[in-house]
């Protein structure tokens, strides 16, 4: 009997144990990433992303300029250089027809120096210097200074492009990195979820377009170049002909109209006359966020025509469906 009860014990123990287990919750496979949690996600990146480029965007057109500045400064440090150079020796020529046929060992001593500074210190101690004349001499110093502003403004110049060009490589190492980053969570999620999210943020917006608004004049031309782009590609300072980013599609949608504006919103935001939200017009630019980051172009019926991200490409949103910044009427 007791073994009996043993084999009995045993049998019951094993049996509550199987359903122990049995009735246990299962452990937790991996949990798949929340679709919107990733859009949000993602849509944050893109736009982190967009700042960076056009912070890009206004590093390149002030580099351009200082390039162009840098040019203009060196061709004028070059002729006043020549200037200088001329007057040197003119200097020296009068100071030797003075000591012509004389043993003065300062004679000996006139050498022109790459340094105006070094050459006038050389030019005080010769005995002639007070035979030299006056006016001259005025001139020559006169010059030699202009010379040294110029050096002084065109090392200056250079310093600020080195810097300027050190801030372009960065906001694109910054902009590369928050696409990489979006790219990486769009990967990861399964490939249904990902068909699906695309088709959210891709689905054609052409039915959102407002009917029977009338555009005249050159606004016209910038309306219909951007609504002709609609389906278009979002690419990072992209200004097309089939790829844009927000203040590429802008620029060249006014170029259409003879209208030159800058490749950046927040430079672009200087660039016409300010509305307000409520005397919005067909071919306003409309701006987004603080700083300024975003730009569209109005198209009537409280509609903007706008490059969104690289998921959503050219697209029609609402005027407000972004944080407003201000609009402007180029032109």
């Amino acid at each position: 009997m007791q073994h009996g009860r043993k084999r009995v014990v045993a049998g019951l123990t094993s049996a509550i144990a199987i359903i122990g287990f049995s009735t246990l919750p299962a452990a937790p496979s991996n949990a798949e990433p929340d679709i919107d949690d990733v859009k949000a996600r993602v849509d944050k990146l893109y736009h982190q992303a967009e700042q960076a480029s056009e912070r890009y965007n206004d590093a390149k057109i002030k580099y351009d300029d200082l390039q162009g500045d840098l040019a203009a400064l060196k061709t004028d440090e070059k002729k006043q250089q020549q200037k200088v150079d001329k007057m040197t020796a003119s200097v020296n020529e009068s100071l030797a027809a003075q000591y012509e046929g004389s043993n003065v060992s300062a004679t000996s001593q006139l050498v022109i120096s790459d340094s105006p500074d070094q050459f006038l210190s050389e030019l005080t101690t010769l005995s002639a210097f007070n035979d030299v004349q006056a006016t001259a001499m005025d001139d020559y110093t006169r010059e030699s200074d202009a010379l040294k502003i110029r050096r002084e403004a065109t090392q200056e110049r250079a310093d600020e492009l080195a810097d300027t060009k050190d801030d372009l490589a960065e906001n694109k190492a910054e902009a590369d990195d928050k696409l990489a980053e979006a790219k990486d969570l769009l990967d990861d999620l399964e490939a249904k979820e990902r068909e699906k999210l695309a088709q959210e943020s891709s689905r054609s917006s052409s039915d959102r377009l407002p009917t029977n608004v009338p555009v005249s004049g050159r606004a016209a031309a910038a309306v219909n170049y951007a609504k002709a782009q609609l389906g278009d590609s979002y690419v990072y300072g992209a200004a097309g002909p089939s790829a844009f980013d927000c203040s590429g599609l802008t620029m060249m949608a006014w170029a259409q109209a003879g209208v030159g504006l800058p490749h950046s919103s927040s430079a672009q935001m200087g660039s016409g006359t300010r509305v307000s939200s409520g005397d919005l017009q067909p071919g306003d630019l409309v701006f987004y966020y603080s700083p300024v980051s975003h730009v569209g172009i109005y198209i009537g019926g409280g509609q903007i025509v706008h490059a969104a991200n690289p998921g959503t490409g050219v697209v029609v949103a609402g005027v407000f469906s972004m944080p407003f910044s201000g609009a402007v009427r180029p032109g």
